[in-house]
């Protein structure tokens, strides 16, 4: 999958093979192997180029990612939990990535939050993300 994704365009199994060979010795049936097991997961999609297909990845990585994430996180008895662990284990840029992504999706929340639009968490101290809510 990090070949598909890097080159981000569909892809045949003789490119994929010539990029790994240049770091290993891997034979065409193991990729072809490799691509068609990730194509009846759903993974990737194919389509007929002459007597060869073309692959090209169903998600970006970060939803792939992003899926993974999930399911583990769905997968615990006390999600609550599972979250404080896995923060815990977080370098700095991870957890600054963290509170990115989270003003991004603030930023598309509406009044159903308790905070009207546009009001300051300042303003509204009670809110989950003024001081007060922490």
């Amino acid at each position: 999958m990090t070949r598909v994704w890097k080159w981000n365009r569909p892809v045949t199994v003789r490119e994929v093979l010539e990029d790994l060979q240049q770091e290993r010795s891997i034979a065409y049936t193991t990729v072809m192997t490799v691509l068609d097991n990730l194509h009846q997961k759903g993974w990737v999609r194919r389509e007929a180029e002459g007597r060869a297909y073309r692959y090209e990845a169903v998600s970006t990585r970060a939803a792939y990612a992003a899926a993974l994430m999930n399911d583990a996180w769905a997968q615990s008895d006390n999600p609550a939990a599972a979250l404080v662990a896995f923060f815990g284990m977080m370098s700095e840029e991870q957890r600054q990535a963290l509170r990115d992504a989270l003003r991004i999706v603030g930023a598309g929340e509406t009044e159903t939050e308790g905070t009207p639009a546009g009001e300051d968490a300042e303003e509204n101290p009670g809110s989950a993300s003024g001081a007060g809510g922490r």
